[in-house]
């Protein structure tokens, strides 16, 4: 079964709160191979000018992650998560991530296309704080494999 190309447009509700531990920066920073003194050691990032430690770059798929799942949830999408694989990432910050954050993600479904007998879908997670203030937007390409 093709994705249903009626998801393009559609805007999920937002996910629950998620508070930004220090711990898990540190976590995400060793995963990445990142040895950023911002993303590891508080002192290091206040003297740099901010809050609390700063997330590398990529931890916002983290938070993005909570989208997508409602995303392959959703029953109607005819998303075969066996048949999906990761096509493309990118973000747009409005500002880093520091633990403390406590950030709601919204999806919007960008795009649904056909290619040759996959299926390519854009996941656009906007990222905000507990103000409401843009953070960052967390852009996926699913590809859906159709039938060998």
């Amino acid at each position: 079964m093709p994705v249903n190309p009626a998801l393009q447009g559609r805007v999920f509700p937002p996910t629950a709160p998620y508070l930004v531990a220090r711990e898990k920066i540190r976590e995400f920073a060793r995963a990445v191979f990142s040895d950023s003194p911002l993303s590891l050691d508080v002192s290091a990032a206040r003297a740099a000018g901010y809050d609390d430690l700063v997330a590398s770059p990529t931890f916002a798929v983290v938070v993005q992650e909570s989208t997508l799942a409602q995303l392959l949830a959703e029953p109607d999408a005819g998303i075969d998560f066996s048949r999906v694989v990761h096509g493309d990432q990118r973000f747009s910050f409005s500002r880093p991530i520091v633990a403390g954050d406590e950030l709601v993600a919204t999806l919007t479904i960008a795009g649904v296309k056909s290619l040759g007998g996959h299926s390519m879908v854009t996941a656009q997670s906007d990222i905000t704080d507990a103000s409401g203030e843009h953070v960052v937007t967390a852009t996926s390409t699913l590809v859906v494999r159709g039938d060998e």
